[in-house]
């Protein structure tokens, strides 16, 4: 893997409730001021996480000297993301007909800034899903000896699809007050959809680094 290589699993890191709560915050009350809290929760929550895993990779790599370990260290690490995504594959597919979302979600209607922060933070921090991909990410990045502000277009793409919501407000004013709660809606109905999409590109790509 390269730089290039793990932007698409961005696609992975927002996929679910994380998108789903930008849109909710957008369509808010104080959309604003929620959507721009929750995006630098958001970019705490996984610059966090992917400089402890870039940092962990790190030792790994000079421990094993050679680099024999190290290439077995990061073949490791896609099994284990591999078993973990047709895990989330099948949880996903028996949650398919929960289109009601989760009690926390309905408080994002009128939500504090504080809140949303706080909420970009945990979804991106306390995910497993999200924990396996910045692993995944970090280790791929470290085990190839790249420096770690390589890490940084991960984040700030990260950050920027999750930001398409706000945009959308700004850009089209009341036309993305209209059509922000239809989004919203269809994302509750139809999100498992395209998390299964996004993890079968997620499959493919850790198939390939592994052949």
């Amino acid at each position: 893997m390269n730089l290039l290589t793990v932007l698409p699993l961005t696609l992975v890191m927002i996929a679910g409730p994380q998108l789903i709560s930008a849109v909710f915050l957008a369509a808010s009350r104080d959309p604003r001021r929620s959507s721009v809290a929750y995006l630098a929760g958001a970019a705490l929550g996984t610059l966090i996480p992917l400089t402890v895993w870039y940092g962990v990779f790190r030792l790994v790599r000079h421990s094993a000297g050679n680099g024999t370990k190290d290439s077995g260290s990061r073949h490791l690490i896609d099994w284990i993301v591999l078993v973990l995504l047709l895990v989330l594959m099948v949880i996903t597919f028996l949650r398919r007909k929960r289109n009601q979302p989760p009690g926390w979600m309905r408080r994002l209607e009128d939500p504090r800034p504080t809140f949303a922060f706080g909420l970009g933070v945990v979804l991106f921090l306390a995910m497993p899903s999200d924990e396996v991909t910045m692993a995944s990410v970090a280790g791929s990045l470290a085990g190839h000896d790249k420096p770690w502000w390589h890490l940084l277009p991960f984040l700030v793409l990260t950050v920027l699809l999750l930001a398409l919501p706000l945009l959308a407000l700004v850009l089209l004013g009341a036309r993305a007050e209209r059509l922000l709660p239809k989004v919203r809606d269809w994302s509750n109905a139809h999100s498992w959809i395209i998390s299964e999409a996004v993890i079968l590109i997620f499959v493919a790509i850790v198939l390939s680094d592994l052949a």
